[in-house]
């Protein structure tokens, strides 16, 4: 469990370093996708280890709300996920950057990864579609 911290470390210190580090109010906080563009891939989720810490938006990170994290997806952007495995459905907030592990899309919070029904096993198959 080292690892992802450490990734997540140099990825804010590479922002610090290089002055490209977004605020919370900036506006400029990522790629603004059309309603309905659609992605799928893997998705993860996080909770417990990161509840309480502050998100690359600058909102604190709780786990128990329905927020995500996206690489490219503007802070704020509000995101259908469904479940491909069972069908089940969750809308979330973007509110940090990730997941930071090669091959999967989105780092879902511990709330919507367990309304999804993939907090046991870890990772579902998902897609996801912008909406208004």
């Amino acid at each position: 469990m080292k690892k992802p911290i450490l990734l997540i470390f140099l990825f804010f210190l590479s922002f610090f370093l290089t002055g490209c580090g977004s605020s919370s109010d900036s506006g400029d906080n990522g790629v603004n996708a059309p309603a309905g563009t659609f992605q799928t891939g893997l998705a993860s989720w996080y909770g417990a280890e990161y509840h309480g810490r502050q998100t690359a938006s600058g909102e604190i990170f709780d786990r128990n709300a329905m927020t995500a994290a996206h690489r490219e997806l503007a802070f704020q952007t509000k995101v259908e996920v469904t479940n491909l495995e069972n069908g089940r459905q969750v809308t979330v907030k973007i509110n940090d950057r990730g997941p930071f592990v090669e091959g999967r899309i989105i780092d879902l919070s511990e709330r919507a990864a367990d309304e999804l029904g993939m907090k046991i096993a870890g990772l579902a198959q998902v897609s996801l579609k912008i909406v208004p």
